[in-house]
């Protein structure tokens, strides 16, 4: 998968990582697709870097003045697929771990089942919290979607009453009531606009590290810098021996906006004062919305030389008191080794006749413990 210009998306068929080519938008000419030789760059991280955060109210943008309404169903489009498939994914693995219970019920011991049915009852939350989020963020759609009709009308009332002569006073007014009318429905527009955008969840970018292509060099120290909207990201790092890379920070949690893009800089430092910016690209995000995480490949130059790696899952609740959903699925593995020990030696059940027997020497051994034997 990749973050790319605007462009078709292309999907790779891949089943967790997809890597595409990925130009920016300032790029000169638009280039074609090309497939991503495989790398595996090691990133180190120093100690005392930790994830931040961009929750502060001041990084979240302010309404918007003029809205957007061709960007907007954009961005609709593509969040109503990525909500779309998190329930697809979460429906399977509910499936899955039903599937496991009926299958386990009576050859397994009672805590196995008990931690399959506490997976299984806080999926079906998640499920529930995601139909209500996607059914939210439909009603506001549809709410901006009126708006806009109503702002369209009111546009060609002014347009009309403007290109007549303006005679009688009742022209005079009605032209100022469909101005007012016109402002009215662009404000509700552009705080709909906001709202929408506020629902969008986070993106939570890990750094993979810069792939060069014979160009990265022991000793060469690079510094990216991320803009998107308000909310900054830079990050320092070297390239050492035996393609090692450390960087002074290792993930970041962008909240997700309507109509910016991410624009990456990415600059070597050679010298104290010496600094060659080697790209500066501007790049899609809404192709961003999806269920699984992804890795994207950034085209930093126009040759395609250098290539930035980043890591991107996308959450749909801008919150962290999901913990046991989100889980559930990375938790897949587990489960099954869980489910294959248990089975290696499940407990039998006794039969009716070995339960007699139990009852009888039970019962043989209150009438030893009272002398009526």
């Amino acid at each position: 998968m990749s973050l790319s210009v605007r462009p078709q998306r292309r999907v790779l068929v891949t089943k967790i990582n997809r890597s595409q080519s990925f130009a920016g938008v300032n790029s000169s000419a638009d280039r074609p697709f090309r497939n991503l030789s495989p790398f595996t760059p090691t990133v180190s991280r120093k100690t005392g870097s930790r994830v931040s955060r961009m929750f502060s109210m001041s990084h979240k943008s302010p309404p918007p003045k003029v809205p957007q309404p061709n960007r907007l169903d954009e961005v609709y489009e593509a969040l109503k697929k990525g909500l779309t498939a998190y329930l697809e994914v979460h429906q399977l693995e509910l499936e899955k771990l039903s599937t496991q219970i009926r299958e386990s019920k009576r050859n397994s011991r009672l805590g196995f089942l008990y931690d399959l049915d506490k997976q299984v009852k806080s999926i079906e939350r998640f499920l529930r919290r995601l139909e209500f989020h996607a059914s939210k963020i439909d009603e506001l759609y549809e709410a901006y979607c009126i708006q806009r009709r109503l702002r369209d009308g009111a546009h060609n009332m002014v347009k009309a009453y403007s290109t007549g002569s303006p005679g009688s006073r009742e022209a005079r007014e009605s032209l100022a009531e469909a101005s007012k009318g016109y402002k009215e429905y662009t404000e509700n527009m552009c705080l709909l606009e906001n709202e929408l955008e506020s629902q969008l969840g986070e993106f939570h970018i890990r750094m993979k590290g810069l792939a060069g292509f014979a160009r990265l060099c022991a000793g060469d120290q690079y510094e990216i810098f991320m803009k998107y909207g308000r909310q900054r990201w830079k990050l320092r790092g070297r390239i050492e021996v035996n393609s090692k890379q450390v960087w002074d920070s290792e993930e970041m949690v962008f909240l997700p906006l309507v109509t910016e893009f991410l624009s990456i800089k990415v600059t070597e430092l050679k010298s104290l004062a010496n600094h060659v910016v080697v790209g500066n690209v501007s790049c899609e995000t809404k192709d961003l919305f999806a269920a699984l995480p992804q890795v994207v490949a950034v085209d930093i130059n126009d040759l395609g030389t250098l290539k930035l790696s980043l890591e991107v899952t996308w959450n749909p609740f801008d919150k962290d008191d999901q913990p046991s959903a989100a889980s559930s699925v990375n938790k897949a593995s587990t489960v099954n080794k869980r489910f294959s020990t248990y089975n290696q030696s499940p407990p039998d059940t006794p039969s009716l006749r070995e339960q007699a027997f139990y009852v009888s020497v039970h019962q043989a051994g209150l009438l030893r413990r009272h002398g009526q034997w």
